[in-house]
């Protein structure tokens, strides 16, 4: 017995420390290279993904401790539910209701944000409820409120969104990287557009210089007008032309503002269109690299494979084909027949378990 517990008490410390480990590398992954060029002013943001990326990395290592055979079976069991767990409650709970705080915090004509927050939630709920309509998700084995049935509707939503970007990065990767799709790009056509955005800027210092001119121009001649009043009838009159004058400025100082507000977004507009230069330069100089090179005959590779399976999936539409196994499981199923040793067995096991 006490065998047993230094054993749990060691496999415990193992997989809190591998979790530590897991989360500080979602830390720095998220800062150096997912905003490596943003500032990021929003902790919680960077809170929450390290520690999904930490419990999603905790259920592969389980997965890997399950097919090696390290840890205590029922330890690996309990660590298996304690992630699942948390990782229903940050996908279902936690998120969503951040996300939907940070969207009404943005819209300014409510006041009662907190409630219009979880209002959001709830309906989030409730169309996520509604997912598992239309797919055999009830069991009378389960629950109506069991982690089955979370479990089943975060999958579904899972694989979709897997899909979806599986679709976008065979797209967007030979794009990336192939040099038939770079644009050529010269210093000339940086440089003007970068001295395009320094006279926006330029000119938006200047307005808003005259901006604070102004309202001081203005600010004065308000605090001289109770004088004013007391004097003869020829002050009056030059008092009435100043008066004027401020009004107009009221109407220029509006005037002033749309200008600002224009100039702002058409510098927002070359700001970005600088920095897309910037990186379409870069991968043209990186394309010309051995590594660069390499990436873009990996592209030309994909792009036919792309085109394969479109043709393939429209065939088997047209004709109504049942679906087979993909090439990945085919390869993986053929190495594993080929190798003798006790991890193979495992794998083998696992790849023809239901």
């Amino acid at each position: 017995a006490v065998l047993y517990d230094m054993g749990v008490i060691v496999n415990s410390l193992l997989m809190f420390s591998t979790q530590i480990l897991f989360f500080g590398f979602g830390w720095l992954f998220f800062m150096r290279q997912l905003f490596k060029n943003y500032e990021v002013r929003n902790a919680m943001v960077q809170l929450v993904f390290s520690v999904m990326f930490a419990l999603s990395c905790t259920l592969f290592e389980l997965i890997i401790f399950e097919i090696v055979g390290i840890m205590d079976s029922s330890l690996r069991y309990f660590q298996w539910q304690m992630n699942l767990y948390l990782i229903l409650t940050l996908l279902i709970f936690l998120v969503p209701l951040y996300t939907s705080h940070q969207l009404v915090l943005t819209i300014r004509m409510f006041q009662s944000r907190r409630w219009l927050s979880l209002a959001i939630w709830l309906l989030f709920v409730y169309l996520f409820w509604r997912l598992g309509d239309p797919f055999p998700m009830l069991s009378p084995r389960h629950g109506i409120f069991s982690i089955e049935q979370a479990i089943s509707r975060v999958g579904v939503v899972g694989v979709t969104v897997m899909a979806v970007l599986s679709g976008f990065g065979a797209v967007n990767a030979p794009y990336t990287y192939m040099a038939y799709f770079m644009r050529d790009v010269k210093d000339s056509d940086i440089q003007t557009l970068e001295r395009r955005l320094m006279q926006t800027m330029d000119m938006i210092i200047s307005k808003k210089k005259r901006i604070v001119i102004m309202e001081k121009q203005s600010l004065k001649y308000s605090g001289s007008s109770p004088g004013v009043s007391r004097n003869s009838s020829g002050m009056g009159r030059v008092w009435g032309m100043f008066s004027g004058i401020v009004s107009n400025g009221g109407e220029t100082l509006t005037l002033l503002h749309q200008e600002i507000s224009a100039l702002e977004e058409l510098s927002r507009q070359l700001f970005l269109e600088v920095v897309d230069l910037h990186g379409v330069k870069e991968r043209i100089a990186y394309s010309k690299t051995l590594k660069g090179r390499y990436f873009d005959l990996v592209g030309h590779f994909f792009s036919v494979y792309c085109v394969y399976k479109i043709f393939m999936c429209t065939i088997n539409i047209i004709f109504d084909r049942v679906g087979k196994v993909g090439e990945c499981y085919v390869y993986v199923r053929m190495y594993v027949h080929c190798s003798s040793s006790h991890l193979g067995s495992k794998v083998t096991s696992l790849l023809h378990a239901p």
